[in-house]
C-alpha cells in the first residue's frame, strides 16, 4: 500500500526516513520536517508484507526466505528514500529479530551488503516509540490514555497522557506468533477459542496491572488503538456505516461494535475472510488471534470504546529523531529529556553519588568540548553517551567496590534507558566499563558486542576522557573551579597536550566544609599523573601536567603498581 502527496518543498525543509522492520511488514515513511513550525507531514508511506517472524521450527534462526525477502525489501526502500533526497534513514527492528538468534548476523549483513544501520530496540523502547508516534497525531489535553499496539510478534501496552508515558509494557504475544502457535485449526473450534482467550489473559496480566497501577484515583482513560489490526477491525466497520469516513485516524468503535465483528470474523473460514473487501489476504490469515488479543485487553481494562489511531512505531521514528536534533517546539518538550531521566533515574535506583557524578560528567564534557583532534574526532554524536556513562560510571559500587567498573558494564547493559537504541546503550555501558583499569581487548564481551567499527573508535575515545573525568574526583567536594587543555604542536598533528586546572576560591572550599588547604591541587595532578601512560598507549600523545611535588607518586585506587607501568595500567 502506497500513500503520497505531492508538495511544494519550502526552502529550508528537511527530510527524513523512517523504516520499521516488523514481524509481520516493513514500514517506510518519508517525512517532511518544517524546522519553522516543528512539525513533519508524510510524503510517502509505504508497506510490504515480508513475514520476518516465519522463523525456523527448530532453531528459531530468522529463515533464509524470510531474510531474502527482507533484504529485497530494504533495498527498495532504502533505494526509494534516497530518491527523496532525505539527509537520514531512521530504523528500528523489533520482536522477530531481536528474539532470532541469528537476528544480530541479519543487522550486520544489512550494514555491510546494504549500508543500512538499523537499531535494534528493546520492547519497552518500541512502546515508547508508538507513544511519540501517537502523541505526534492526537490531543491528549488533560485526559490520559490507554496505547495498544498489537504487533505480529509482541504486543505494546502504554498509559500516557499529554505530559509523558507513565508506564511502558511489551508482551510477547503477537497475530504472526499466536497464528502459528495455536490457529492450525481455522476456523478454530470453541475448546481452542476458549484456551487461546486465557493463554492471552495470562500474557497480558502483568502489563495490564502495570498500566493500572500507574492510574490515579478516578481517572478515566481513553483506549487508543494502532497498527494492522485496529486499522482492519476499523476497515470492517467503517464499510458497513452509512456514511463511511474518508479516514480512519480517530475513528470510534464500541466495545459491543467490536464483540460482534470478532465473534464475526471467528466463524468464518480463511478464504471467506480474504473475500472481505477492507481485509488484504495476508491480513485475513491473522486478524483473528490479532483480534482475540484486542478484545482480551478491552475486556481486562474494562474500555468501553476504541479510537483508532493511524499514527504508530515508524512516526515515532520521525518525532525522537525530531528531538534529538531539537527540531520540536514547547508541546514534546517533556519528551526530549527522557534520555536524561532514565539516565538518572537508574543512578538513583543504584545508589549513586549525584553530587560527584554531576562533577565527573561536567569535567567529562569539558573534556570533548576541548580535546576535538586529540583524544576524540566525535562530531557530537557521542556527547550525550559520555554524559549518560559518566552519570552511571561508579553504579558497580551497588554490587561490589572491587572491580566495580565490571559490575557497572553489567548494571547498565541489563538496565533499562529509555530513548537509547540497542547499540547506543550498549556503549554507554562500555565507556563506563573502560573508565578504569584496562584498555578494550578484543576477548571482552563488552567489547564484542559493539560490532560497528565507528562505534568502537567512539567508544575507546569517550573512555579515555571519561578516565581523565573520573581521576579529577577524588575528594567527597570538589576543589576543581575550571580545568584547559593546551595542544602541543600543530593541531593537525599534535605531539601532546597539557592539562591546567583552577581550584575553586577557598572561600567556597571553606563553605563546603573543607580546610582552606584543600584548594591545593596536587591531589588531582597526583591522580591525573597516573593516567599519562594509558594516554600514550591509547592515543600515542603526551600528556603534561604543572610540575606538583607529588606528580611522581601514584594515587590510591589508580589502578597502577608503580609509576610508568604501562602494562599495569591495561592489566585489569
Amino acid at each position: 500500500m502506497v500513500q503520497s502527496s505531492a508538495v511544494v518543498r519550502p526552502v529550508a525543509e528537511r527530510r527524513v526516513a523512517a523504516i520499521d522492520i516488523g514481524t509481520n511488514s516493513i514500514h517506510l515513511l518519508i517525512a517532511a520536517i518544517d524546522p519553522a513550525l516543528h512539525s513533519f507531514s508524510v510524503v510517502l508511506a509505504e508497506k510490504s508484507t515480508t513475514r520476518l517472524g516465519e522463523r525456523d521450527p527448530d532453531t528459531g534462526d530468522l529463515s533464509a526466505d524470510a531474510i531474502e525477502r527482507a533484504f529485497r525489501t530494504l533495498r527498495h526502500c532504502r533505494d526509494l528514500a534516497a530518491s527523496h533526497g532525505v539527509e537520514q534513514i531512521v530504523t528500528a527492528a523489533t520482536s522477530a529479530v531481536r528474539e532470532a538468534p541469528n537476528g544480530r548476523d541479519f543487522l550486520l549483513a544489512l550494514q555491510e551488503q546494504l549500508d543500512l544501520d538499523v537499531d535494534l530496540v528493546s520492547g519497552p523502547e518500541e512502546a515508547r516509540l508508538i507513544y511519540l508516534g501517537v502523541v505526534s497525531g492526537m490531543a491528549f489535553g488533560e485526559t490520559p490514555h490507554w496505547i495498544l499496539d498489537i504487533g505480529g510478534g509482541s504486543t505494546e501496552l502504554v498509559l500516557a497522557d499529554g505530559r509523558d508515558a507513565r508506564a511502558l509494557t511489551s508482551t510477547r504475544i503477537g497475530a504472526v506468533r499466536l497464528q502459528r502457535e495455536f490457529c492450525q485449526q481455522d476456523p478454530l473450534s470453541e475448546p481452542r477459542r476458549t484456551f487461546l482467550q486465557a493463554y492471552i489473559q495470562g500474557a497480558l496480566d502483568p502489563a495490564v496491572a502495570q498500566v493500572k497501577r500507574a492510574l490515579k484515583s478516578g481517572e478515566c482513560p481513553v483506549m487508543v488503538g494502532t497498527s494492522g489490526t485496529a486499522m482492519a477491525l476499523a476497515a470492517l466497520a467503517a464499510a458497513e456505516d452509512p456514511k463511511p469516513p474518508l479516514k480512519l485516524g480517530g475513528y470510534r468503535l464500541s466495545r459491543e461494535r467490536i464483540d460482534q465483528l470478532v465473534e464475526r470474523l471467528l466463524l468464518l473460514t480463511p478464504e471467506q475472510r480474504r473475500a472481505l473487501a477492507p481485509i488484504n489476504d495476508r491480513r485475513a490469515e491473522i486478524i483473528v488471534p490479532g483480534s482475540l488479543i484486542l478484545q482480551t485487553a478491552m475486556t481486562m481494562l474494562g474500555a468501553k470504546e476504541l479510537v483508532v489511531c493511524e499514527r504508530a512505531l515508524r512516526e515515532g521514528l520521525i518525532v525522537d529523531w525530531m528531538l534529538r536534533n531539537d527540531l520540536l517546539g514547547d508541546r514534546f518538550a517533556f519528551q526530549s529529556t527522557i534520555r536524561e531521566r532514565t539516565v538518572l533515574h537508574l543512578a538513583r535506583n543504584y545508589g549513586v553519588d549525584a553530587g560527584r557524578a554531576d562533577r565527573v560528567a561536567s569535567h567529562a564534557l569539558s573534556l570533548y568540548d576541548q580535546t576535538y583532534g586529540l583524544l576524540h574526532h566525535d562530531e557530537g554524536e557521542g556527547r550525550l553517551l559520555l554524559w549518560a556513562a559518566a552519570q552511571l560510571h561508579t553504579c558497580g559500587k551497588h554490587i561490589n567496590i572491587a572491580a566495580y567498573h565490571k559490575h557497572t558494564w553489567y548494571l547498565i547493559r541489563h538496565g533499562e534507558l529509555l530513548g537509547y537504541s540497542e547499540t547506543e546503550h550498549l556503549m554507554v555501558a562500555a565507556m563506563a566499563r573502560y573508565h578504569r583499569r584496562g584498555l578494550p581487548k578484543k576477548r571482552h564481551e563488552s567489547w564484542q558486542l559493539i560490532e560497528g567499527r565507528q562505534e568502537r573508535r567512539t567508544v575507546a575515545s569517550l573512555s579515555l576522557v571519561l578516565r581523565l573525568a573520573a581521576a579529577l574526583d577524588r575528594r567527597p567536594e570538589g576543589v576543581i573551579a575550571a580545568l584547559q587543555v593546551h595542544p602541543e604542536g600543530p593541531r593537525s598533528n599534535p605531539s601532546g597536550f597539557r592539562v591546567s586546572l583552577q581550584p575553586l576560591p577557598s572561600s567556597e572550599v571553606q563553605a563546603s566544609g573543607e580546610a582552606p588547604a584543600a584548594a591545593d591541587l596536587s591531589l588531582e595532578y597526583w591522580s591525573l599523573q597516573a593516567c599519562t601512560d594509558v594516554v600514550k598507549e591509547a592515543t600515542g600523545l603526551q600528556m603534561r601536567l604543572p610540575a606538583s611535588p607529588a606528580a611522581g607518586m601514584m594515587p590510591i585506587g589508580s589502578g597502577l603498581t608503580q609509576p610508568g607501568s604501562a602494562a599495569a595500567a591495561v592489566a585489569g
